[in-house]
């Protein structure tokens, strides 16, 4: 199984106000990330929306690739733990993939930004940019495919269009916070509101059940 990329960024300077401080250096760059895209977003970008002088973001970060690259790692990163608690647990087969689909869902809710940051790079994206997110989205992707191959329901399927399901539901779930700008902007109705996120969760549920539910249990 495909282990997440190691760490490409300095550590931050012991203390809580140093920890303090990433953090803050991370929240503006994903989301100038996110609006912007990686080429158009300068160190200079992340340190004014910071509030710090540009030199002190280097004593956290000594490039604008290694800050992209912590982004990704902070945010990314639960996603493949939480698939990986998956096949740990449900090695056998007795797992809930809707269970790690609420996860991914309360997750992503944590994070809205981040489906847009990861849409916005692979439509515009350099070879650069590729090769960075091609090292987080393997995984999560291979990871995904094991999952739904020791589901209970995957004798429903040929092993052909596992790969096929494992991108529906990634754009099922993507798409949805990728979205979620623009439909407010439309409708005037927040995607990322509490109650809107408990229905899109109770939906995925009831899809990923539908799809991945064992013949034995739909036939009984």
């Amino acid at each position: 199984m495909p282990a997440a990329p190691a760490r490409t960024f300095k550590p931050t300077p012991a203390g809580r106000r140093g920890a303090a401080t990433a953090e803050r250096i991370l929240d503006a760059a994903e989301g100038l990330f996110a609006e912007r895209g990686y080429s158009a977003t300068t160190l200079r970008d992340v340190a004014t929306r910071v509030g710090i002088q540009n030199p002190s973001l280097y004593n956290h970060f000594e490039s604008k690739e290694a800050l992209y690259a912590a982004v990704l790692e902070r945010d990314i990163g639960p996603v493949l733990e939480a698939l990986s608690e998956f096949l740990l647990d449900g090695s056998e087969g007795s797992g809930d993939p809707a269970q790690v689909a609420e996860r991914v869902m309360e997750l992503l809710a944590r994070r809205p930004r981040l489906p847009r940051l990861v849409a916005h790079e692979t439509l515009s994206g350099g070879d650069q940019l590729t090769r960075m997110l091609r090292e987080w989205m393997v995984p999560v992707f291979a990871r995904a495919h094991r999952m739904v191959e020791i589901s209970p329901g995957a004798e429903r399927w040929n092993p052909d269009q596992i790969p096929h399901l494992v991108l529906a539901m990634y754009h099922i779930v993507i798409g949805y916070f990728t979205i979620a700008p623009l439909y407010e902007a439309l409708t005037g109705d927040d995607l990322l509101a509490e109650q809107a996120l408990e229905r899109q969760t109770r939906l995925l549920r009831e899809i990923v059940g539908a799809l991945f539910t064992s013949t034995e249990k739909s036939a009984g």
